[in-house]
């Protein structure tokens, strides 16, 4: 679902074309769509580099008053270039909420890159309770690491099935961290890697391109079934 939002002229630094930009809505947990307000006399930059505390933006929902943490808005112009949306100043920041008891089913975020792939995982997390998400200290053997307060996951965007070394490394680091740890494969898992998940008790998970996260074995049912 979208929000009603207006679009605004967007300009690349590198080439100088103008583009007609329009953000995306996000479900805030009462269900109501929440846009990013962009800032219409702000200056576009071009992303050169990726900082975990730069990809998000606080914005209140209008319904409920709930502030959560959306991915900032970006745009892609067709010399390369990607361009930073500017943001409404009141829009930027981290914060943090309790959850909300008996949230509604969780939306999934459709995934076109690997950047979505970890949106649509971090969105998931943090529907689940996990709050405080962000990139993890260690870079695991494949894919991307996120890590927020009792909790490693990995996200996995290659087009092969994850191996049952992958599982096995995860499990490890989150052993030596004293976390919990989850799965997210966009490609599936090999027949070892799903019997050794479930052997360490690794909840496996796999990424749609609808951005739908389905669970694959037991335990990744029980860890949605914890607010589903």
């Amino acid at each position: 679902m979208r929000a009603m939002s207006e679009s605004i002229s967007v300009p690349c630094p590198a080439c100088g074309r103008e583009h007609r930009y329009a953000p995306p809505s996000y479900p805030c947990a009462c269900g109501t769509p929440v846009t990013p307000p962009l800032d219409r006399h702000g200056v576009t930059t071009a992303v050169t580099h990726r900082a975990w505390d730069e990809e998000w933006v606080t914005v209140r929902c209008p319904a409920c008053g709930r502030k959560d943490e959306w991915p900032r808005p970006e745009l892609g112009c067709p010399c390369g270039t990607v361009l930073r949306v500017p943001v409404a100043r009141a829009a930027v920041g981290r914060t943090r909420r309790a959850p909300t008891p008996r949230r509604p089913a969780y939306r999934p975020v459709p995934v076109r890159t690997a950047r979505d792939a970890v949106t649509a995982v971090a969105l998931y997390l943090r529907w689940l309770g996990y709050l405080d998400v962000r990139r993890a200290d260690q870079r695991p053997t494949a894919g991307i690491g996120l890590a927020a307060s009792g909790i490693l996951a990995q996200v996995d965007p290659s087009v092969r099935p994850a191996s049952v070394r992958d599982v096995e490394c995860l499990w490890l680091t989150a052993m030596t961290e004293s976390a919990a740890c989850v799965y997210f494969s966009l490609a599936g898992y090999a027949d070892d890697a799903r019997a050794r998940a479930d052997a360490l008790g690794v909840p496996l998970f796999l990424l749609e391109l609808s951005g739908v996260l389905r669970p694959v074995n037991g335990f990744a049912d029980e860890l949605h079934a914890t607010v589903a």
